[in-house]
């Protein structure tokens, strides 16, 4: 079957819950297991009008599937969230055996996911920071009082002195928009006695999504900051978020970050539309 063109086309669309193994709770992703390569534009109206912090799209290949992920507004190289999501459907779905590790060739590179017991552990790349000059608009935009400031691909990742802040803090989007850097990673260590080693929220108005619920890729950035902070390989996080979510933490130095977290099937359908928006 090809979808290209406006053929009419019918896919099953599976919304996921990641980093989390209560509904509604977590970082929903929809997820569309596709029998063959869209074009860019089809997928991001499917994102839009899906209009969670992203959609996965997956096409089978020899040795894996190729993987994209779109915001409502933009495609992303790496997305965490949505990868556990992807991995979740491809077992829970009867795409792969549940022993079978998930391949996913993507903008990022080769990622796997392999099932562990009631958890799904993700390799990712490591993405390091480097010290960083916070402008003024910086805190102001956030509201807190910022420790310590670094920067990576994502955009700032922001150290606050307790985990009170984190949780309490209301950001100003509109003006962290207008940053040269508009997304924001905001984390603290937690009290002593605490279930998590860190916590952490994400700001990301630069991609369409004012606070992302548990986001996988910062993961990746905060990996190495708390393990030199901590001393710590394995660590056990909590992102702040609303909905909320948490997951494990394991980076020994090098240049690759085990991500694991848990994941449930909220929604099953069929997406039903024509290959491009009619044009007005």
């Amino acid at each position: 079957m090809n979808f290209q063109g406006n053929e009419l086309m019918a896919t099953t669309v599976t919304q996921v819950n990641a980093f989390t193994n209560i509904p509604f709770t977590g970082n929903p992703a929809a997820v569309c297991v596709l029998p063959a390569s869209q074009p860019q534009d089809w997928m991001q109206n499917v994102a839009q009008e899906m209009n969670l912090s992203e959609t996965a799209f997956l096409v089978r290949q020899a040795d894996g599937f190729n993987l994209r992920w779109f915001t409502p507004t933009v495609e992303v190289p790496l997305c965490g969230h949505a990868t556990l999501a992807s991995a979740h459907v491809l077992w829970s779905e009867g795409y792969l055996p549940p022993d079978e590790a998930a391949r996913f060739h993507t903008k990022s590179g080769l990622l796997t996911a392999k099932k562990q017991s009631e958890w799904i552990e993700l390799n990712f790349p490591v993405n390091h920071s480097e010290a960083a000059i916070a402008p003024p608009e910086l805190s102001q935009s956030l509201g807190v009082p910022i420790q310590s400031v670094m920067k990576n691909s994502l955009g700032y990742l922001v150290e606050v002195e307790s985990e009170e802040l984190v949780q309490q803090m209301q950001p100003n989007f509109e003006l962290l928009r207008t940053l040269s850097l508009p997304n924001a990673i905001v984390t603290s260590s937690t009290h002593r006695g605490s279930d998590y080693d860190f916590i952490s929220r994400f700001f990301a108005p630069g991609l369409g999504i004012n606070e992302d619920p548990v986001t996988g890729a910062a993961h990746c950035c905060l990996a190495s900051f708390w393990r030199d902070r901590l001393g710590k390989d394995e660590l056990f996080a909590f992102q702040a978020s609303h909905r909320g979510g948490v997951m494990k933490v394991r980076y020994d130095g090098g240049e690759r970050v085990f991500l694991a977290g848990q994941a449930v099937t909220v929604l099953r359908g069929e997406l039903i539309t024509t290959g491009s928006k009619n044009k007005r």
